[in-house]
């Protein structure tokens, strides 16, 4: 546990040190030993601090499905950080709002992923989807007794099962982020409270500043009770084969799109690349499984003292890992253009 409270304020405190999320002195002396001709492999990251989560996820075991899922977080994570910093130097994040949502969005990962210190033991006892059932839990009495009520039913099958779980996973992920945020404004609030004679310019924009956030918490908030509801009608109702959509996130995405006031054409057209996006994640899934069994295969291997099926084994797990790595980042890509474009459309209705 104090190893872990050591790492997240390594990890989350680099502005204490003046330097921000992107510590230069770190970055250049990690530049400078990977020159080295004694050096290590070269760093999966180009940011100190991911790289020092990235090494631990892989020292405390993260399953391979898991861990390739972090490295496109963490990939996601770094492209925004270093278009942040070049924003940064440019001027462009005065009041350092995007920089205190690149905080928040790596907390969530930390979380995600058992990495913060709370229950990562727990985390990494099983590598199976369906094992995992009975090992994670999903912080909330009230989705604990929906998820038990919709197994025990024999409404589902294994795979609308294993659908249906996902849809819990990520209802548990977004009630987080929501807390995280919360937390957040509550903090700016009492600072902006405790001002002595605050500056007229900076106090308005930090009520700016505060106006955004709160929208942010009432989108976030409408999406969490929309999700919930969902929740509760498929677990006691099961799943619509006349549903357009199957994807949790796709059906957030379109659910929330609907509340905007973008016209007709405008959701066809969304409707339209939400199906693409749907495929993207199925194809996504479709080579997590195949990783997961691949890597079974390649623990079985190991034991047999085989040479050739194991080189062979460790061949197909690479080109899986990679490719699962590689589709992992363009889902997260894609989900995050449709979130932004959807979310313009929400932030002009209250205009």
């Amino acid at each position: 546990m104090v190893a872990a409270v050591l790492l997240l304020v390594v990890l989350l405190a680099g502005t204490e040190a003046g330097g921000g999320l992107y510590s230069r002195e770190a970055n250049q002396a990690a530049a400078a030993a990977a020159a080295s001709p004694s050096a290590a492999p070269p760093a999966e990251f180009r940011l100190v601090r991911l790289n020092q989560l990235w090494e631990k996820a892989q020292r405390v075991g993260l399953p391979a499905v898991r861990l390739a899922e972090l490295h496109s977080d963490l990939r996601l994570q770094e492209k925004d950080e270093l278009s942040w910093k070049k924003q940064k130097a440019a001027g462009l994040d005065e009041d350092g709002e995007r920089e205190a949502r690149l905080r928040r969005r790596l907390e969530v990962i930390m979380t995600k992923y058992g990495l913060s210190g709370k229950k990562e033991r727990q985390q990494w006892e099983t590598n199976h989807i369906k094992e995992g059932f009975a090992k994670d839990d999903l912080d909330d009495p009230r989705l604990e007794k929906l998820w038990n009520k919709a197994k025990s039913s024999g409404k589902f099958s294994d795979e609308e099962l294993e659908k249906l779980w996902r849809e819990f996973q990520h209802h548990k992920e977004k009630v987080h982020e929501y807390n995280i945020l919360l937390e957040t404004v509550s903090r700016t609030e009492d600072v902006h409270k405790n001002m002595i004679n605050p500056v007229e310019d900076e106090s308005i924009a930090k009520m700016e500043l505060l106006h955004r956030k709160h929208s942010e918490l009432k989108e976030q908030l409408h999406s969490i009770n929309q999700g919930f509801e969902r929740l509760r009608k498929v677990s006691h109702q099961g799943y619509d084969s006349a549903s357009e959509f199957e994807e949790p996130r796709v059906i957030d995405l379109w659910d929330l799109a609907q509340s905007t006031n973008f016209t007709e054409k405008e959701l066809e057209s969304l409707r339209e690349e939400l199906k693409h996006f749907e495929a993207k994640v199925e194809k996504h899934h479709h080579y997590q499984k195949q990783l997961e069994i691949s890597h079974q295969k390649l623990k079985h291997v190991e034991g047999t003292g085989d040479k050739e099926h194991l080189s062979q084994n460790k061949e197909k797990y690479t080109m899986l890992e990679e490719k699962t790595k590689e589709l992992g980042y363009k889902v997260k890509k894609h989900l995050q253009h449709l979130s932004r474009r959807i979310s313009r459309g929400l932030q002009h209705n209250e205009l």
